[in-house]
């Protein structure tokens, strides 16, 4: 327990209490006595946290930050007696001046990531005030921010200003600024549209045609063809990272390979690049351009291999102190696509790469599609692989269009136009077990009236992996 004294002489008040057997003062000065009171009331509290080593009442936290945040004295005596720890020559706690002091110290993250952050920090400042205490700001208030930001913005952009708001309290609770974070568990259902669009091949060989520079044709190729993210890995790609023959296959043509830098990845150990095969149609339009720029003036190597496949000039463009930007490719390839008469899609330039990847484990198993591409397998089966109409397509051809003999499965004609089809996208060495598993669905273990529906096509049932 704490002791309130007060002298006659000047009528000073101060507070003694024991601490570790020995007798502490703190002199408050002249204050109104209910008021020193509240004061004793506090101190007793973080004496008897100091000595259980249990967490102080919250309404005391907030009276010892708002006393380390206004720079009084008796934070500094509290912190002498090691009652409190002081935060002033730490972290400081007003909520503009924490937010610029964590997001400089998170050297761990890129340039264009703190530049997503300085949205949701405007949006707190303009919410809560620049100056406002950390320590002030309640759950309630959390839940009214959350309000406001869904009247103005998307579902999923609100997720974002909160995210980086649970992240900037959780940072404060862990630099013992606050006790709790107001903003834990507020949170908003993200209800998004299928924004996902695949790009066939055939409609890529007409935006191909269309492209209006060998600079775009590249652009366009290391996307869908190549699966590179654009603009950051696009335009970071050199000559001397073609390696146009790596080995020969069995029919004697050249295997390549591309070295990618990955600049999104780069701050993850062993992410910082990638080695992908050179894929057939890609390699057309490298080679086209390699031809173009060097055949008739020659290639050196030490001159020209270090320069960027994609002309610099996109490069110098994209490249800030904030990071990647989409230097208007987004707006110059809408202009491109619908120049073939093709609509353009969502995501424009992301759809290229989701295609690409879509196309890949068709015939690829996925975790080596997966390393390909730069991420890991959830990432790709979440964001990137999509289902087509050609999966569909395949699915329904497998079983019988006639309903008159539901235990037969497929006539022979059938099957052997659907092999054929499965020759065209399985590898040589899948056909076997292609075959196999064909082979099983048609086998005579099935009872009399079969398991297929008379109408419809009953995907659920499809096993023959076409």
């Amino acid at each position: 327990m704490a002791s309130l004294s007060t002298s006659k002489a000047n009528g000073r008040r101060k507070i003694q209490f024991l601490l570790h057997g020995k007798r502490k003062t703190i002199n408050l000065g002249k204050i109104a006595k209910r008021q020193a009171e509240s004061v004793k009331l506090h101190i007793e509290h973080l004496v008897s946290a100091k000595i259980t080593g249990h967490s102080v009442p919250e309404q005391t936290a907030h009276w010892v930050a708002s006393l380390d945040a206004s720079g009084d004295k008796l934070a500094d005596d509290l912190a002498k007696y090691e009652l409190i720890e002081s935060q002033r020559s730490k972290m400081p706690l007003s909520l503009e001046a924490f937010i610029e002091t964590y997001v400089d110290s998170r050297t761990d993250v890129k340039p264009a990531t703190k530049e997503i952050w300085r949205q949701g920090k405007n949006g707190l400042i303009k919410q809560f005030g620049a100056n406002r205490l950390l320590s002030d700001i309640t759950p309630g208030e959390a839940d009214a921010y959350k309000l406001e930001l869904l009247k103005k913005l998307k579902s999923y952009t609100v997720r974002k200003r909160l995210y980086f708001a649970t992240l900037i309290f959780k940072a404060a609770v862990r630099h013992k600024v606050i006790r709790v974070n107001p903003f834990e568990g507020v949170s908003v259902k993200v209800s998004m549209e299928n924004r996902q669009h695949f790009v066939t091949d055939e409609d890529a060989q007409k935006i191909l045609k269309a492209c209006p520079s060998t600079d775009w044709k590249l652009i366009f190729a290391l996307a869908r063809y190549g699966g590179l993210r654009c603009p950051s890995e696009v335009l970071s790609v050199r000559w001397c990272d073609v390696i146009w023959e790596a080995g020969r296959d069995e029919s004697g043509n050249p295997i390549g390979r591309i070295h990618v830098t990955s600049p999104k990845t780069e701050h993850h150990v062993g992410k910082e690049s990638r080695v992908i095969p050179l894929f057939a149609k890609l390699r057309q339009v490298l080679e086209a351009a390699f031809d173009e720029r060097f055949l008739d003036n020659g290639y050196d190597p030490a001159q020209d291999g270090d320069s960027y496949i994609v002309n610099e000039r996109f490069r110098r463009a994209a490249v800030s102190d904030a990071g990647w930007r989409n230097v208007n490719l987004r707006t110059t390839f809408q202009k491109i696509v619908k120049r073939t008469g093709l609509k353009p899609w969502p995501k424009l330039l992301h759809n290229l790469r989701s295609s690409c990847e879509t196309e890949l484990v068709e015939n690829t198993p996925i975790h080596v599609v997966a390393d390909w591409m730069g991420h890991s397998v959830a990432i790709a089966t979440k964001h990137y692989t999509q289902v087509t109409d050609e999966h569909f397509r395949r699915a329904c051809v497998t079983f019988p269009k006639s309903t008159q003999n539901p235990t037969q499965y497929v006539s022979a004609d059938v099957s052997t136009d659907v092999q054929a089809d499965c020759a065209d996208i399985k590898k040589p060495r899948e056909k076997q077990g292609h075959a196999a598993s064909c082979e099983a669905v048609q086998s005579n273990e099935a009872e009399d009236k079969g398991f297929e529906p008379s109408t419809g096509c009953p995907a659920p049932h499809f096993e023959c992996g076409c």
